[in-house]
């Protein structure tokens, strides 16, 4: 578990009123750093400093936190005491989650002792008679010892004042991290649930590194994408993707909505042009400093090109991609671009000249997280190559004859084509006798089209008892309610639909919510019962996911990488049957073959590279205090 943070880098608006609330005096930080440290007397301060301004001190007593928005990088901070609020915004959220964190415990441990200790007169005289500059000292880090102190506390008034209490259910959902969240592990700090290779990524990103990490499915590609996000600070770091479900799943938006030159038909020069006289274009591009890309491996390689040659036209420098830090991540070896083979070769971006300009780094993933039989993910891994023995096909064969559904769960049918699976689920729905019940999603104004291309929540929901159903989100992992675990309707309570999965867990499926980014930013919702007719489901619209009761037709496979994706859907060999498999509908493209002997030769070469760029002194001693406290963890 992270210990907390003792140091944020963020803007900082810190301001001082009167009684009445009227501001008497302002500053503003467009970068900050803030420091927790101590005086002789073990009192604590929050130092505001900066290159241009002298640093501010203000003791910690008596503070309200506001933190509803900690994870989009702001909060505030309100010193009643002095009348002076400190109005936090840009920080990466990991850091900001844990640097609340820390001021909560240590203030809580300091409020413990300062209850049972009175202050002898000869420390209330030194305090008086102190005509020195205090001597001030860093906070040393949050120990095992601080937070269980500080949960064995919470039952008591604490000295921050929690998010104004939740009125409603619904409001609950769109909310930040309760008050809780700062003395629990948290889904944004919990740096214990990174693996080593996962955590080599991590930094190579906050080392300022242009990378590429790729992987094989289910090790945990989008989850670390997901950290990276949070970790970076959110006013200069934009999320994308190059489809609108895997944006979604990041919190961003797609890689041509911010791009801002559509489908990138053109020339370049024609592309810079229309990109130079969209005022808002121009000013994402100019203040984004993190490019975030997830599933590159669908970017065509002309139009990775040109993106590039109009990153650096608007912004003006000639550095690749116009010095934006680029984080790629993608599987070459599942679905290609969905273009036709360009003139110039250039199907996939790594066959373009500026890939190799544009990255400093590269990983893999090597740590498969959704399948746990050795004998399965070996399988896998020979399939992604386009490789299969004899042995691998009668194994799948085999999987044919298995009998899957129980509980009136039946198998989800996997499609190579989506009308395909439209065209099955209709079908089987209309043949259920009961009332049909009918569930319109609640959209942002306007963006219904938008929010269809773009989160797998249907607008349009239409279900009966009996209809198979697959759950959309993650609601309560510990019980198995994870996105893509199978189901069936049995009744409908209070007009909500009740599912019994396939662990025998029954579920009342009341609206989520789902959020994305339109082309300025700003961000869109839906709010639908997060639920999916699953008779059958298409190939493309089910990487992501892991299906605990799965069949499909190989047969009209028609793409490379196609019939791997599919089968890497299901959770084990026991949960999946292979209705007519065929070695020949299993291939993978030689380009892209060929580029993955070339990644794992750099790979070998990089392992002598020291990852990010050098440390300040600031940050050395930061890893070293965390270098002491991970070894009296250990030995705890």
């Amino acid at each position: 578990m992270d210990a907390g943070e003792t140091f944020l880098s963020c803007a900082v608006n810190v301001e001082w009123t009167t009684p009445q609330g009227s501001i008497i005096r302002k500053i503003n930080y467009k970068s900050a750093s803030l420091r927790l440290i101590r005086n002789e007397f073990r009192e604590m301060f929050m130092e505001i400093g900066s290159e241009k301004n002298a640093a501010i001190r203000l003791a910690l007593k008596g503070i309200n936190v506001f933190k509803k928005f900690m994870a989009e990088g702001k909060a505030s901070i309100k010193f009643q005491e002095v009348g002076c609020t400190l109005f936090l915004s840009n920080a990466p959220p990991t850091n900001l989650v844990s640097f609340l964190r820390t001021i909560f415990v240590k203030m809580t441990g300091d409020k413990d002792r300062q209850s049972n200790v009175t202050p002898s007169k000869q420390t209330m005289r030194a305090k008086l008679l102190s005509g020195k500059a205090q001597a001030f000292e860093e906070v040393s880090p949050v120990t095992i010892a601080d937070m269980s102190n500080a949960k064995s506390k919470i039952s008591k008034s604490t000295v921050t004042t929690p998010s104004p209490p939740r009125k409603r259910k619904a409001d609950s959902e769109s909310r930040g991290p309760a008050p809780k969240k700062l003395y629990s592990p948290s889904p944004l700090t919990t740096h214990s649930s990174l693996n080593c290779e996962q955590q080599r990524v991590l930094e190579a990103c906050l080392g300022g590194k242009n990378i590429f990490f790729t992987g094989s499915a289910g090790t945990g590609k989008s989850y670390l994408l997901k950290r990276i996000v949070t970790a970076l600070p959110p006013d200069v770091t934009v999320p994308t993707a190059s489809t609108g479900v895997a944006a979604c799943h990041i919190g961003g938006t797609t890689l041509h909505a911010f791009a801002g030159i559509g489908d990138g038909s053109g020339s370049v020069e024609n592309l810079c042009e229309r990109a130079l006289k969209m005022p808002l274009i121009t000013q994402k591009w100019k203040k984004c400093k993190h490019l975030i890309i997830d599933e590159i491996s669908m970017v065509d390689g002309a139009y990775f090109e040109k993106l590039e040659a109009v990153a650096r036209y608007v912004r003006k420098n000639d550095k690749p991609f116009g010095g934006i830090q680029l984080i790629l991540c993608g599987d070459f070896l599942q679905l290609p671009p969905v273009v036709e083979k360009s003139k110039n070769g250039k199907k996939f971006c790594f066959q373009s000249p500026c890939w190799d300009k544009c990255i400093e780094l590269c990983f893999e993933l090597k740590e498969v997280h959704r399948q746990t039989d050795q004998e399965f993910i070996s399988i896998l891994n020979s399939i992604r190559i386009g490789r299969v023995t004899k042995e691998i096909s009668d194994r799948l064969l085999g999987t044919a004859r298995q009998k899957i559904e129980s509980d009136g769960i039946l198998a989800t049918r996997l499609c190579s084509h989506t009308n395909d699976s439209k065209m099955i689920n209709n079908s089987k729905l209309r043949d259920l006798e009961g009332e049909e019940k009918v569930f319109m999603s609640q959209d942002s104004d306007n963006a219904t089209n938008i929010l269809d291309n773009q989160t797998v929540a249907p607008s349009k929901l239409i279900l009966k008892v009996g209809a198979q159903v697959m759950l959309l989100k993650n609601i309560n992992v510990n019980a198995g309610l994870v996105n893509g675990a199978r189901g069936v309707i049995v009744r409908f309570d209070d007009g909500f639909p009740v599912v019994r999965f396939k662990n025998k867990k029954e579920y009342t499926a009341r609206a989520e919510r789902w959020y994305v980014k339109n082309s300025s930013g700003s961000l869109l919702c839906r709010r639908q019962v997060p639920l999916n007719l699953a008779w059958a489901f298409s190939i493309h619209k089910s990487q992501g996911l892991t299906l605990d009761c799965v069949e499909m037709s190989l047969s009209k496979i028609f793409e490379a990488g196609q019939a791997y994706v599919a089968l890497s859907r299901a959770q084990s060999l026991d949960t999946l049957r292979v209705l007519d498999f065929d070695s020949r509908h299993v291939w993978a493209d030689p380009n892209v073959l060929e580029f993955y002997q070339r990644f794992r030769r750099r790979l070998q070469q990089m392992e002598l590279i020291p990852l990010g760029r050098p440390l300040s002194s600031k940050t050395n001693k930061k890893l070293k205090l965390r270098e002491i406290l991970q070894k009296q963890m250990n030995k705890k």
